[in-house]
């Protein structure tokens, strides 16, 4: 019997690449990294560790941060007020602050509630 090597060259591959791909999008769905906020300025304080698992869901903090330190694939939406409201301190508005995944810094005011943003 013969056989035909480039077909079955061809379906190796073919399979190899799909494995691959399913593969790389398992690691992406992975959380990876951690981000870190702290009560103090500058990364001083007490710090927090935040769960990167908790995708979408508001977080209140049990105190006020005012600095952190992310290396992670995910960025966290950080609010000043509570329920995850967008505005400066007691008042309406649209502002909030994003971590980013990779960076430090300070909070322009204290933070009190956050949310995880999906990777994807």
């Amino acid at each position: 019997m013969k056989t035909n090597h480039r077909r079955a060259s061809r379906a190796v591959v073919a399979a190899a690449a799909t494995l691959c791909l399913a593969g790389a999008s398992q690691a992406q769905a992975a959380t990876l990294g951690s981000v870190t906020f702290y009560t103090g300025a500058d990364r001083t304080g007490t710090a927090v560790q935040l769960d990167l698992t908790k995708v979408g869901v508001c977080q209140e903090l049990t105190a006020p941060v005012r600095s952190f330190y992310a290396a992670s694939n995910q960025s966290v939406d950080v609010f000043f007020n509570k329920d995850c409201t967008t505005g400066a301190p007691g008042q309406a508005g649209d502002l909030y602050f994003r971590t980013g995944t990779l960076g430090q810094g300070n909070f322009p005011y204290a933070a009190v509630s956050y949310r995880i943003r999906s990777t994807g």
